[in-house]
This record gives C-alpha cells, sequence and structure tokens, in this order.
C-alpha cells in the first residue's frame, strides 16, 4: 500500500528536490474543503503510479515558508516536479483524469 509522505522544510529538499523519481506536491489544508476532496483523488494515483511517482503533502498552514516559496496563494495547489524543478502547476481540486494527464506528460519529459 502506497503512502503519501507529509513533507516539513526539514524534508522538503530530501524528499522533493533530489528525489530520483518525478513528484506530484501538493499544498493543502486541514481546513480545505477542496483539499479533503483531493485527497482520495491522489491517493489513487499515489497507488497507480507506484514506484514511478512519488507524492507527498505540505500543510501550508505548519509550512507557510513552503507555500511561500513556491508562491502558491490558493488551495489546492499541485506542483509536478521532476528533477527539482517544477514542470506544471495545477489549482484547485481537479477531475482524477486531468490529474493523471500531467501526470502522463510529467512522466514522459
Amino acid at each position: 500500500m502506497t503512502q503519501i509522505l507529509d513533507v516539513t522544510p526539514n524534508d522538503f529538499e530530501s524528499e522533493v528536490l533530489k528525489s530520483e523519481i518525478p513528484v506530484l506536491v501538493d499544498f493543502w489544508a486541514t481546513w480545505c474543503g477542496p483539499c479533503r476532496r483531493l485527497a482520495p483523488k491522489l491517493k489513487a494515483l499515489a497507488e497507480t503510479y507506484e514506484g514511478k511517482l512519488k507524492v507527498v503533502k505540505v500543510d501550508t498552514d505548519t509550512s507557510p515558508e513552503l507555500a511561500q516559496q513556491f508562491s502558491v496563494r490558493a488551495m489546492p495547489t499541485m506542483l509536478f516536479m521532476k528533477n527539482g524543478q517544477v514542470r506544471e502547476s495545477m489549482l484547485g481540486d481537479q477531475p482524477q483524469a486531468k490529474i493523471e494527464s500531467s501526470i502522463q506528460r510529467l512522466l514522459a519529459d
């Protein structure tokens, strides 16, 4: 069973920026309704792409400096990263197929 990691400024570099596989970073908050609706979709995608894609979550309330560093102004915000670089971003609770399309582009790149 795939686990979605909760990352903080302490482990963001090792888990995301230096990851050997692409990473989907979900910026969220506990009070955010759309974030809660997005969570099961991300869990399913993490399982589908296990070993090919890492899915991590950043709680913007406990790690505001990461949100600021990546100019996150709305939640949820998903960043699709590869080799430490943001390749694409997506705002809001999107359909799973749309998120998967971005993952496919990231993996093909």
